[in-house]
Parts: structure tokens; C-alpha cells; sequence
């Protein structure tokens, strides 16, 4: 039988001796320090997001800093993290606390939840680590942990077993060492019951693991229902001018890679080459290796296509949102990742 007590208390002692406590954000907490490490942990492992974490504080240490900057900077600074509608998010939401709240991160559940990107999960975790308050989390990690600890089936994405993961989860959270104890459950998530080759040996929750005693782990949480993955085909045009810049347009700030820069895009070459008919330029492009990206939900097969202008065609260069950047300007940009490879590599 799992009790409150008992479990924080037992999830604690083995935090103290085999918990995270050196990761960047843990130095000097703040609710700012803590809330961007935790937008970049959405779906991200630590181990990425360290590097990116400390170059986003060094730009910007302050929510102050991040608001006032340039959305083409923070995204910049984005680039190769993906789910980019977290930086945009980021961004607004800081702007928002400088507005509304005189520059103070909130410090309460609502306050939090009301600021975009921000959901319950998210907001637990800044109470918790930031104020050391009682707050609740539910992670991915801490849905796996908890599924396999009470053999609870069923997609935990699916709303009753959302339901039941929060009403457990809230009744486990002690009221001291909040702090700790967030750290410690999303860890032992992390680190432990990992979703393929769980430590269970490990555990110091072995013995009131319910889906271990009935040989269940390894089915446990029951996966989301697969769907058909789509694969989606589109050309773009890699123009370079003879100065050696290249056009890039800027996406629409929704949708896939939104408020980034990328390379024109066209549905096919066919449909490529008549626009550049129609804006009086050469047909002639090349052909470059195709480029594969996957996203969470769909196939991706980027067709590139060289042309090389003797020209800056002004009505290509006064093209709405379009721009042509040197080669040491595409840093400071928020650039499409497989873009930003296929330019670095040509």
C-alpha cells in the first residue's frame, strides 16, 4: 500500500542520495530561471537543453531582457530545440509579466496558467522549484512513474486517466521539500522508470510497484493508438545573389516553423519555376540533395533548387517579408533546422 507519507518520504531518501542537484537552473532559482527551463523541457531531454538553457541566460538574465528583445533573437537562440511555438510563447508570456505584473514572475497557480505556454503541470513545477511551495506536476516522466506504480491502463493522454493520474499525484505531493520532491519524481522518471529497459532493480519502489508485481511494466502506460504518418513533398529555392547572400522569407508566426526564416517554398518544381517566370527570372535552377525531416506527426522531403542571379532583382529583394542575409548574419536569425544545415552546407 502506497501512502502519502511513505512515498515522499522514501522517493526523497533516494533523491538525496542519487537525485539531479547540479543541473543549471537549480543554481540561484528564480521563477524566470526555472520557467524557461521548463518550457525547454517540454518534450526536450536535459541533456540538450542544458547548453541552450545557459546560452538564453547569458542573453538574457532577466524576464526584462527577454521581453524587450527582438522576436528574431530569442528564436535564433531557439533554433535546433523545435516546437518553436514555445519560444513565441515564451516571449509574449514575458512581455506580458513586464505589463501586467511589473516585471515579477506571479507566484500563484491562476497567475501562472493565465500566461501563454503555461499549463498546470507547468505551473506546479515553477511553485515548487522556484518558491519551494506546494505544487503539483505531471510530466511525461511522472505519467509513467505513476501508471506503473498503481497498473493503471488506458492512454494517459485520454481524459479519465488524466484525471485519476492528477487526483494521485496531488494526494503524493508532501507539503515540505516541494522543491526537492519535484526534482526527485521527475528523476526517478527520468533516470529510473524509463519507457524501454525501466531499472526496476533500482527502484526504491519496487515493492509497492503493482504493474512489476503482475509483469506489466513493460506494457505500461498503454501507448497512444498510432495513427498513419503522412508524407508531404515541397520544393524550395536556394537563391543566391552574386554577392553570395541568399533570399530567405520569414514563415507566418503560425503553423510549422512559425516566425523562423526560411527558404522560399513552392508546392513542386513545376510550380517553383513558373513564379520565377512570372517575376522575370531565369528557369534554370539546380537540383541539390533532397533533405528528410520528421516532425511529430507528418514526413517531411524538402526538395532544394539552386539559382545563382548575376543580379539583385529589386522585386525579388522588396518581396513582403523577404530579405537577403549574409552568410554571418544567419546566426542571429531564428533559422528552419534543416534549412540552417543545407545553408551551412552549401
Amino acid at each position: 500500500m502506497i501512502t502519502n507519507a511513505s512515498f515522499a518520504k522514501e522517493l526523497l531518501i533516494w533523491f538525496d542520495q542519487h537525485g539531479r542537484n547540479h543541473l543549471p537552473w537549480q543554481k540561484d532559482r528564480t521563477g524566470y530561471r526555472v520557467w524557461v527551463s521548463e518550457i525547454m523541457l517540454q518534450q526536450t531531454q536535459v541533456i540538450t537543453v542544458i547548453p541552450y538553457f545557459e546560452r538564453f541566460m547569458a542573453r538574457f538574465p532577466t524576464i526584462t531582457d527577454l521581453a524587450e528583445a527582438h522576436s528574431d533573437e530569442v528564436l535564433a537562440l531557439w533554433t535546433g530545440l523545435g516546437y518553436y511555438s514555445r519560444a513565441r510563447n515564451l516571449h509574449a508570456s514575458a512581455i506580458e509579466v513586464v505589463e501586467q505584473h511589473q516585471g515579477e514572475m506571479p507566484t500563484s497557480i491562476d497567475d501562472l496558467v493565465s500566461l501563454k505556454g503555461i499549463g498546470r503541470s507547468t505551473a506546479g513545477a515553477i511553485i515548487s522549484q522556484a518558491y519551494n511551495d506546494q505544487g503539483v506536476i505531471l510530466d511525461g516522466n511522472v505519467k509513467r512513474l505513476l501508471t506503473r506504480l498503481y497498473a493503471i491502463k488506458g492512454w494517459p493522454g485520454q481524459s479519465q486517466i488524466d484525471k485519476q493520474l492528477w487526483e494521485i499525484a496531488t494526494k503524493l505531493t508532501p507539503t515540505t521539500r516541494n522543491a526537492d520532491y519535484t526534482q526527485a519524481i521527475m528523476d526517478i522518471g527520468a533516470t529510473i522508470c524509463k519507457p524501454k529497459q525501466p531499472l526496476c532493480v533500482a527502484c526504491p519502489m519496487q515493492a509497492r510497484c503493482k504493474a512489476l508485481a503482475e509483469d506489466q511494466v513493460a506494457t505500461i502506460p498503454t501507448p497512444k493508438p498510432k495513427k498513419l504518418i503522412p508524407h508531404k513533398t515541397i520544393s524550395v529555392l536556394l537563391i543566391k545573389n552574386k554577392q553570395g547572400q541568399t533570399l530567405l522569407e520569414q514563415r507566418p508566426n503560425t503553423g510549422i516553423w512559425g516566425g523562423l526564416w526560411s527558404l522560399p517554398e513552392f508546392a513542386d518544381l513545376k510550380s517553383l519555376q513558373t513564379q520565377l517566370a512570372l517575376d522575370g527570372l531565369p528557369t534554370n535552377t539546380q537540383p541539390i540533395t533532397p533533405i528528410k525531416h520528421v516532425f511529430s506527426h507528418y514526413k517531411l522531403t524538402i526538395e532544394p533548387h539552386l539559382l545563382v542571379l548575376e543580379n539583385t532583382p529589386k522585386k525579388v529583394s522588396e518581396k513582403a517579408k523577404s530579405q537577403w542575409y549574409d552568410t554571418q548574419q544567419l546566426h542571429t536569425i531564428g533559422l528552419a533546422t534543416p534549412i540552417k544545415k543545407l545553408l551551412e552546407k552549401i
